[in-house]
């Protein structure tokens, strides 16, 4: 117990005669009562190994910049990342209206406190049905793996089967949580792809259909940057065998690609961040679901829907579709619990894509797939670099294979860093049968100069 009257600076409620009143008030003696379901060996023995506390402000201000100051970010030096989360030009407009109080400061309340909230969201999904040319599109998920994790839940519940088919050239940290999302109701299988290509191989999809499959899965572009242009192929299987079809898509790429609909795909799934919303140090993301209007697929969103409808007063309203079949309304019964929305980055995206529009759109995708061929090109004529394997159209990530330089590509990163330049992800840990390769990533603010500044360091590197 703490000294009679002193307060952590850090802690709500921490004075001690505080929390002896609230103890009182819910009828216990001590916060160990409070625990007592959870067993003696899970408990933390003996203190934190933690800093005092700074009681001053000032202090603590400039402690955490201090902290913060050692960090080096995008804006300071050239970046080639990129994984699942990319640097894109953000308008100033998306700021500018995702800054007002009713949107920033609104979490989970209702119309009469967030004015205009629920039109807004009514637009962004419309807007993202448009782009992804089905009839559904929800409120944001937490992210783009949550979005993917439910798509398969969903695919689970429609087709009343327990077992889906994962893509092996898929992301990595998303496989982790779909997984996490999925066991133990649903199994997990992953299939093969193509090495030279960085396909899906079709043989071994094939090879794995049984009667308990409710989808299959794959990303388009895929983690290591192929352009899926089997998808009809897929499709025509996946359906065959009374599966669902469910791809992850990249919305930045539907300019310029096709969206997953017009190649046979039920549930479309994805994360927005490429629309509007700036990389943050773990936030920043907001995933997407995507489907027809079909009741079997609606019945089964577990996130908000936002529908327009007439008021009594002749006027438009927006409002909740189907609200019975939320958490929200069903806590104890509901299919599938969902906790936090990112229903602020929903609203970014609407406003990017208003301001964006079909052309610009358009024009984002062609300016991207530019200057990433541009760069692929460039790297592979480095001495002991090859960009050719896997050999499909990327889209803004591809493959560099740096085994024949001696160099791995943690030193390799590690040399450019010294000249302040991101290089690409490495690849040797997660796709080990690549050897050191690294994904590297080109979007619409790398411009020629700076992916000719890479190919000089890189050369003078590995020379």
């Amino acid at each position: 117990m703490r000294e009679k009257g002193k307060v952590h600076p850090y802690i709500p409620n921490s004075e001690s005669g505080v929390r002896e009143n609230m103890l009182h008030d819910i009828g216990v003696d001590s916060v160990e009562d409070l625990l007592v379901d959870i067993p003696a060996e899970l408990r933390m023995k003996g203190r934190m190994d933690l800093p005092e506390p700074l009681s001053a402000e000032a202090d603590l201000k400039r402690h955490v910049e201090g902290l913060l100051s050692k960090n080096v970010t995008v804006g300071e030096y050239l970046n080639f990342l990129g994984a699942g989360c990319y640097d894109h030009h953000v308008p100033a407009v998306v700021d500018e209206i995702i800054g007002r109080s009713e949107f920033l400061t609104a979490y989970a309340g209702e119309p009469y406190e967030d004015h205009g909230r629920f039109q807004a969201l009514f637009e962004y999904q419309s807007m993202m049905a448009e782009l992804l040319d089905f009839d559904v599109c929800n409120v944001p998920t937490y992210d783009g793996a949550q979005a993917a994790g439910t798509s398969l839940r969903m695919a689970s519940r429609i087709t009343g089967r327990n077992k889906v088919l994962l893509a092996g050239n898929m992301n990595p940290d998303r496989m982790q949580v779909i997984r996490t999302y999925l066991d133990p109701v649903v199994s997990i299988e992953k299939f093969e792809w193509d090495r030279d290509s960085g396909l899906v191989d079709l043989r071994d999809l094939r090879s794995r259909f049984s009667p308990d499959v409710a989808a299959v899965y794959f990303e388009n572009p895929s983690y290591l940057g192929a352009i899926e242009h089997q998808g009809e192929e897929i499709a025509r299987m996946t359906h065959e065998a009374g599966a669902l079809m469910v791809v992850s898509v990249d919305p930045s790429t539907l300019g310029v690609m096709q969206p997953p609909s017009r190649y046979g795909a039920d549930i479309a799934c994805g994360d927005i961040q490429p629309l509007g919303i700036h990389m943050n140090y773990g936030g920043g993301v907001g995933g997407f679901i995507c489907t027809r209007s079909d009741t079997r697929f609606v019945e089964e969103y577990p996130s908000r829907l936002f529908g327009i409808a007439p008021t009594s007063e002749k006027e438009w309203g927006f409002g909740d579709v189907a609200w019975e079949r939320t958490s929200f309304a069903n806590r104890e019964t509901s299919k599938e619990f969902v906790g936090t929305h990112a229903a602020l980055w929903g609203i970014a995206a609407a406003v990017y894509l208003a301001s964006m529009g079909p052309k610009g759109m358009y024009e984002l995708g062609k300016v991207i797939m530019q200057r990433s061929l541009y760069a692929r090109k460039m790297l592979g004529t480095i001495p002991g670099v090859s960009t050719n394997s896997p050999s499909a159209v990327c889209f803004k990530e591809f493959v560099v294979d740096l085994n024949r330089t001696g160099l791995k590509v943690s030193e390799i990163n590690e040399k450019l860093l010294a000249r302040e330049i991101f290089g690409g992800r490495n690849l040797s840990a997660d796709f080990p049968e690549l050897g050191q390769s690294a994904l590297f990533c080109v979007t619409e603010k790398v411009t020629k100069s700076d992916i000719d500044r890479l190919v000089r360091a890189i050369r003078e590197i590995a020379s």
